[in-house]
């Protein structure tokens, strides 16, 4: 298992590049958010579709992390998102996942995302990560 803190530092040195930021981690889930800004639109005024996958992803990783322990060649093997309404284009995207299932080597796990303050979800995400094999010292 790793805490919030370590999965926090982990994700600042390894993806510094992203906006997310981790609220919460354990009990098989993990809560993270995006703010969103000009960057993150389309056109349309609403927020593009890969800056949700990416928040997803990175719900998923924190999550599955957050388990396991920091195994960096954790991987996505699949990730499937259906977009349900239009997120709204001035508030953080919240993630919120839950893992389904955690074995040796698949996890799959579920990730709701809303607009913050809202409580109807934008996107509902499903995906798979690969866990590598645990090396015996």
């Amino acid at each position: 298992m790793a805490t919030k803190e370590e999965v926090a530092a982990f994700i600042t040195a390894e993806f510094p590049q992203t906006k997310c930021v981790i609220q919460e981690v354990g009990n098989r889930g993990a809560t993270v958010t995006h703010a969103v800004g000009p960057n993150e639109l389309r056109p349309g005024g609403t927020v593009a579709g890969p800056v949700l996958m990416g928040l997803a992803d990175v719900a998923l990783y924190v999550a599955i992390l957050g388990e396991i322990g920091i195994v960096p060649l954790t991987v996505t093997t699949s990730l499937t998102i259906n977009f349900l309404r239009k997120p709204a284009a001035d508030k953080s995207i919240v993630a919120v996942c839950k893992l389904m299932k955690l074995g040796r080597s698949l996890a799959v796990g579920e990730v709701s995302l809303y607009s913050e303050g809202s409580s109807e979800p934008v996107a509902h995400v499903v995906g798979t990560y690969s866990i590598p094999a645990r090396r015996e010292s």
